[in-house]
């Protein structure tokens, strides 16, 4: 069983015997759920490759259930304006600009007159790196309608700053990163959203206020459906390949909702605590939201109720591994088969 899949069954077995009252929906008209995807059919990369088969079958579950692919852009207008979406409204997007995404995905999408979105980083297209599309590629789909938004320069771990950089450096080497891609982008194809996507989802409190200060909508790796509440400097994507891509937790995550996380303590990722402790304050409309679970890996987490209903805090009981992790918190709605889902990401940093 996979991961998710244990998780949102312990979530079901967990919920079935409590008679705590269900979630109440808050602002329900203004809501989506992004996936995020990077090579399609490249069966070598199973980590972040999804099965041509795999992703023929989520297609046409969008296309059978109700579902509105919408363009990434349209989505954030909807959370900034605060106007509908409608009620099953998702949007796809990719990361990296692999060639596959030409070969395989793209026909596949305009075949269905599916929008989505590509976060490239330009200097790999720049050098003509074989795995990666060209700007030829990229303006034929520009051209039909694809979106290409900024996914840096040259996709590295931007979070971390070289030796001997002080933050006053690295913050100045981090913004022209972002703005020397964004130009790039510009020139190449005329225009560019103001998007951008983390390269490898990683991001601290410094990096989201600077693409923040730049006028940038964005996106991580972490999971969770995407509501009014939801920090525009870091918002959630569900990740999809083929090692998580089975269609009972894909149907999960399609029909999720935003957890109403007004406040969390802390907002940054980035952290030196082995066993960090986030303290969650729920959106006081949601007063009966108390029926929850949360996870770390696959093990359940102690949940503590500071102001039950409203405020809870959660610790790992067991060191955070190198790198990147999560705890991950779902509850069931009051509609049936769809859950409330939050995720924070936690980087460890890693010895160089």
């Amino acid at each position: 069983m996979g991961r998710l899949a244990f998780i949102i069954l312990a979530a079901v077995l967990f919920h079935s015997v409590c008679s705590i009252p269900l979630i109440v929906a808050q602002n329900s008209s203004t809501r989506a759920v992004v996936f995020m995807y990077h090579r399609f059919g490249e069966d070598t990369f199973p980590s972040t490759s999804i099965r041509i088969e795999q992703f023929e079958q989520q297609l046409e579950f969008f296309k059978n259930n109700g579902f509105t692919v919408l363009p990434l852009e349209e989505i954030v207008d909807a959370l900034s304006n605060n106007t509908s979406l409608p009620d099953r409204a998702i949007a796809i997007t990719v990361d990296d600009a692999y060639r596959s995404v030409y070969e395989v995905a793209y026909p596949r999408l305009k075949e269905l007159s599916f929008p989505f979105t590509v976060f490239v980083a330009p200097q790999t297209v720049d050098e003509g790196i074989a795995a990666y599309m060209s700007w030829q590629q990229i303006q034929e789909m520009h051209n039909n309608g694809v979106t290409f938004a900024n996914h840096s320069l040259n996709h590295e771990y931007l979070i971390r700053k070289n030796n001997e950089e002080t933050r006053e450096s690295w913050a100045k080497r981090v913004r022209t990163d972002i703005e020397e891609a964004q130009r790039r982008l510009q020139e190449e194809l005329g225009s560019a959203p103001a998007l951008f996507a983390y390269p490898y989802g990683e991001f601290n409190l410094e990096l989201m206020d600077i693409v923040e200060q730049l006028g940038y909508t964005a996106f991580g790796q972490h999971s969770g459906s995407i509501g009014p509440l939801s920090d525009r400097r870091a918002l959630p994507r569900f990740p999809v390949a083929e090692a998580f891509a089975d269609m009972a937790s894909f149907k999960t995550k399609a029909f999720s909702l935003p957890m109403p996380v007004a406040q969390q303590e802390p907002v940054n990722p980035q952290t030196s605590d082995k066993r960090p402790l986030l303290t969650i304050r729920l959106a006081s409309a949601d007063g009966n939201l108390e029926q929850l679970a949360c996870y770390f890996g696959n093990k359940p987490m102690r949940i503590q109720w500071v102001e039950p209903g409203k405020t809870f805090r959660i610790q790992a009981d067991q060191d955070l591994p190198a790198g990147r992790s999560r705890y991950n918190c779902t509850a069931p709605s009051s509609v049936e088969n769809r859950y409330y889902w939050f995720s924070h990401q936690w980087i460890l940093p890693t010895t160089r």
